[in-house]
């Protein structure tokens, strides 16, 4: 990933939302004025994912949980290591697994499901759903 743009700041945080050491994987927050106030109409993800920048003595600053995963290198730069969720990036869009299988799941005769992001051809990334259907006896 590299290092901040100006006006921004990196965050790699453990569980407990504390800065980790070098070399230590943590969870990637962004803080800085560029920071968005939070996602349109949805107040519990707003609420899940911006939070009070502890680490800003700018009033009201907030930082973004992001999701992914990354450790410092010795230089300074953030190696990106992945994901903590389900999310997936297809084509430049951000796909949550998980709520793709709730919705399969609602379907009629439908016992379980399980998507995944698969790149069979190189370059070629596509999602897959498989499931399992209810027995005739269910």
């Amino acid at each position: 990933i590299g290092k901040p743009v100006a006006n921004t700041q990196f965050y790699l945080l453990d569980e407990h939302k504390q800065p980790v050491p070098l070399g230590v994987p943590g969870e990637i927050y962004i803080g800085g004025a560029g920071v968005a106030r939070g996602y349109l109409n949805r107040d519990d993800l707003t609420a899940e994912r911006f939070l009070k920048d502890p680490f800003s003595k700018v009033p009201n600053a907030r930082m973004y949980k992001t999701g992914d995963l990354g450790r410092y290198l010795p230089d300074g730069n953030i190696e990106y290591l992945g994901r903590n969720d389900d999310q997936v990036k297809i084509r430049g869009f951000r796909i949550e697994l998980g709520e793709i299988e709730a919705k399969l799941a609602q379907a009629p005769n439908i016992k379980e499901t399980v998507v995944l992001a698969r790149e069979d051809v190189p370059g070629d990334k596509r999602l897959v759903a498989y499931f399992t259907q209810h027995s005739p006896d269910e």
